[in-house]
Formats: C-alpha cells, sequence, structure tokens
C-alpha cells in the first residue's frame, strides 16, 4: 500500500492565483505541492505554447516568469495530473502519466479558474462551434485559426482579444456580435480608466479590428447555427428583430464566465449566489478562507474578477495559511495587497458586468434546443419534469440526466438553474446549485484499479459455525 504523502499546504491549480499562493507559501518556509491537470504552469491565461514559433507577448512573458519562478522554488510540482477526488482532511486523489497519488494536509487553497458559458442556441452543438476560452487555447497555445471565416460573438473583452488574434494570423473575421451597446462600452469607460495599461491593450485589440474593416455589430446577438456536416451560415438579429444571415466556416462565441466551485461545493462550503461575479461561489473571510476551516478559494473560483486580482487573493490566502502555522508576516505587506486588491475592484467589476449572465438570453432558449449536451437533454424536457411537479435542482438532475455526462454539468450547469428558476418562479438562491459529488473528473476505472489479480484481494476467515 502507498501512503498519501504529508505537507502543510496543497495548492489546487497552477494559474496565476494557485501559482503566486504556492510560491508564496513555500518562501514562508512551508512544504507545498501545486497540482494542475496541465503540464505547465501558467493557467489559461497564461498558458505556456507549445509551438517554439510563438512570438513572446504580455501575458507568455509573464507565464514564462512564472514557470521560471516554481522551476527555481521549493514547491513539488505535480503537473499534468487531474485531481478526482477531495475528501475532508484535506486528501487529494489524482491521476497523472506516473498512475495515481494520494496526499494530505491541514490546509488546502483551491484555485481551479472558471469555465465558459455559452447559452444555448439551435445548432450551438454543430462542429465548428466552438467557445471564446477555446480559441484562445487554439491561438495563444497552438498558434491555429479556428476557422478561415470566422464570426466571433457574445460580450465581454475576449471578443476583441479572439478577433485581433485571429486577424494576426491571417484569418478573416466575418463581423463580431457584440450583444452589448455602444453605450454599454461607452459607460464603462470610466471604470476601465482606473487601469490605463489593461484599457490601452483593450482599445488597441478593437482598434486593429476596426481598422480591418471588420463589422462589429452592437446590440446583437446569434440565434441560429446552420450547417450539413459543420457551421456554414449563423443568424443574428438585433434588438430592433432585424435579421440577417452571415457565411462563416466557424463560429466562436461566449456568454460569459462560471466559477469552478467544485471542490468547495464538495466539502460543503458555505455558498451564495453572485450573480455579478459569475452565479454561486463561497462565502469567504478577508484572507479567502471558506467556511470549512483550512479550506481556502482564490482566483477566478472565488468569483470572476480575472487575472489582476487573482495573484494577489493567491498571495493574501498562502499568507494566512503561514500565520495559521506559525510562521510570522509582515503587516505592511499584508496592508500593501489589501489595498492593490481593493484599487483593482473597479476595473475588475466593470468587466465583469459585461460578462454577467442575463435571465432575458435564457428566457429565449426554445424548447427543442439542446440545453445539456453531454447527454442531448433539450429545455421541453427540463420544462416537461418541472410540469410534473418536480422542483428541487438535484431532482432534475436525476429525472433528466442533465449534468451528468463527461463535464459534470459544467457546460449546462448555470443554465439549467437559470431554467429552474424561472420555471418556478422562484430566484436562483432559492433554486441552489446541484450538489458536488466524487470524481470531480472522468477519470478511468482501470486507471485507478491498477493491475491485480483475485488472488491479491484478502479473504477473511470464515467465521466459525
Amino acid at each position: 500500500m502507498t501512503f498519501p504523502q504529508r505537507f502543510d499546504l496543497i495548492v489546487l491549480g497552477a494559474g496565476p492565483a494557485g501559482g503566486r499562493a504556492a510560491l508564496t507559501a513555500a518562501a514562508a518556509g512551508l512544504t507545498v505541492i501545486l497540482i494542475d491537470e496541465q503540464s505547465a504552469a501558467g493557467g489559461q491565461v497564461w498558458r505556456k505554447p507549445r509551438a517554439e514559433r510563438v512570438p513572446a507577448r504580455t501575458d507568455g512573458q509573464h507565464g514564462e516568469g512564472l514557470r521560471a519562478a516554481l522551476d527555481a522554488s521549493d514547491v513539488t510540482l505535480a503537473l499534468g495530473r487531474r485531481v478526482w477526488s477531495v475528501t475532508e482532511g484535506f486528501r487529494v486523489d489524482s491521476l497523472g502519466p506516473e498512475g495515481s497519488m494520494s496526499c494530505v494536509a491541514d490546509h488546502l487553497i483551491v484555485a481551479t479558474g472558471a469555465h465558459e458559458r455559452v447559452i444555448p442556441f439551435p445548432g450551438w452543438t454543430m462542429p465548428g462551434v466552438m467557445g471564446l476560452a477555446a480559441a484562445t487555447i487554439l491561438l495563444k497555445s497552438e498558434s491555429r485559426l479556428p476557422g478561415k471565416r470566422v464570426v466571433v460573438a457574445g460580450r465581454g473583452p475576449l471578443m476583441a482579444q479572439v478577433a485581433a488574434g485571429i486577424l494576426a494570423k491571417g484569418g478573416r473575421v466575418v463581423a463580431v456580435v457584440d450583444q452589448m451597446r455602444l453605450t454599454g462600452w461607452l459607460g464603462a469607460l470610466p471604470a476601465l480608466a482606473t487601469q490605463p495599461r489593461l484599457l490601452a491593450q483593450g482599445g488597441g485589440w478593437m482598434g486593429r479590428v476596426l481598422a480591418s474593416r471588420t463589422p462589429w455589430l452592437f446590440n446583437h446577438r446569434v440565434v441560429e447555427a446552420r450547417g450539413a456536416d459543420r457551421v456554414s451560415e449563423i443568424v443574428v438579429t438585433s434588438a430592433s428583430g432585424d435579421r440577417r444571415a452571415l457565411s462563416c466556416d466557424a463560429l466562436v462565441i461566449g456568454d460569459g464566465l462560471v466559477p469552478g466551485t467544485e471542490v468547495p461545493r464538495l466539502l460543503s462550503a458555505r455558498m451564495w449566489f453572485d450573480r455579478l461575479h459569475g452565479g454561486w461561489i463561497p462565502e469567504l473571510t478577508a484572507d479567502f478562507e471558506t467556511s470549512v476551516p483550512g479550506l481556502f478559494c482564490v482566483g477566478d473560483g472565488a468569483g470572476i474578477r480575472g487575472a489582476l486580482q487573482a495573484g494577489t487573493s493567491g498571495e493574501l490566502a498562502a499568507l494566512a495559511v503561514a500565520r495559521q502555522l506559525g510562521r510570522k508576516t509582515e503587516p505592511a505587506r499584508l496592508a500593501r495587497l489589501r489595498r492593490a486588491f481593493a484599487r483593482a475592484s473597479c476595473f475588475s467589476d466593470a468587466v465583469a458586468a459585461m460578462l454577467s449572465g442575463q435571465t432575458a438570453d435564457v428566457a429565449r432558449i426554445g424548447p427543442d434546443t439542446i440545453v445539456c449536451r453531454c447527454e442531448d437533454v433539450s429545455r421541453s424536457e427540463i420544462d416537461a419534469a418541472m410540469a410534473e411537479g418536480i422542483r428541487d435542482i438535484n431532482q432534475i438532475k436525476h429525472v433528466t440526466r442533465c449534468g451528468m455526462g463527461p463535464c459534470q454539468g459544467r457546460m449546462c450547469g448555470d443554465t439549467v438553474q437559470e431554467l429552474v428558476a424561472l420555471g418556478s418562479r422562484r430566484s436562483r438562491e432559492e433554486v441552489g446549485a446541484w450538489t458536488g459529488r466524487p470524481p470531480l473528473r472522468p477519470v478511468p476505472l482501470g486507471d485507478l484499479v491498477g493491475s491485480f489479480d483475485y488472488g491479491d484481494i484478502p479473504v477473511p476467515e470464515p467465521a466459525p459455525l
């Protein structure tokens, strides 16, 4: 039997929040293990490019700096490992190239980021349709285009970044279909201007798109994707109801982000619903500790705030762990970090407001539209379950199988909860969220069991008659 390895601290997620948390804790003299599913640290925002020819960018430089610092530190790196179970204690079980591994610690920092939200519409599951976050992975990590003639759609600054990235690699952006009004962007400018460097970066992306004479359709949304074996045309509509078809070979779309809160839900941390910051998030202290002693949540998994605040939250949580374990921390450093986090809130809240989910968008989902793409569950099936008197969100899951597929409800969970709230005329707080259950990620049973012979199974002596 292999016993779990013991550490002072386990950090889940090696993006800006988890990376800085691990470095800070290790510098304070704690034994730290950093676990991430990717083969290199950086998370989604500072994802390591695979191709050597990918030019260095600001985010790439940040990522390389983080990876170099981790390599030079005393942090134990467990990369390329998929965490499938987290239990009280805290025990973390994961699978990787070297097989199964378990580790335990009295403190756990969860920095699992967020996943994107795409509000379903007819044709959203066909080949050629992908999320904005998926497109950034193609562009950043693989240096590949999502298509030759691409429509970029949704809400928020990521549209401009993706559209500019496609143009930079020689692709064509047919149009940017923006759900926001132009006045919405202008109204956000004072808050965005509190971070001049980031505003200039976003303005540069938008400027490059507009300079290419790409149509930017404000106050429009995608209502249908059409095609035979892949998308070849999409239909968009304006707020006034005008419809038009756009020919394309790819649609990149995103309706915001949802915090990755599977671990705190699994460990029964108290949660609350915050639409501005992405939905259900854990209740946190000023040090980012949850209602479960020793469990901390940082980064976008604690609420959508972006990379600007992610690293600061990770550092604050790590310093809190260090104090709980008897290490000294500098009050001036804590005060400086808290001020930095507060200063960034104006900018991050403005961006979060652009990305926050809208009830009206979910209400427009048609009855035949697939909501859960893993299990092919349509809205009409969810409505039928509610018509039979089922109101509990977990019962909806059991009856319809929504959320039981490989993604474990990450793609459909927020939408299903919104539909149940609409159908039952209750608030999202009253509806609640699905109960967290292992496995957190799909894992092959054979990898967990390993190779054994039935002769290896201990059989107790039979009881005397």
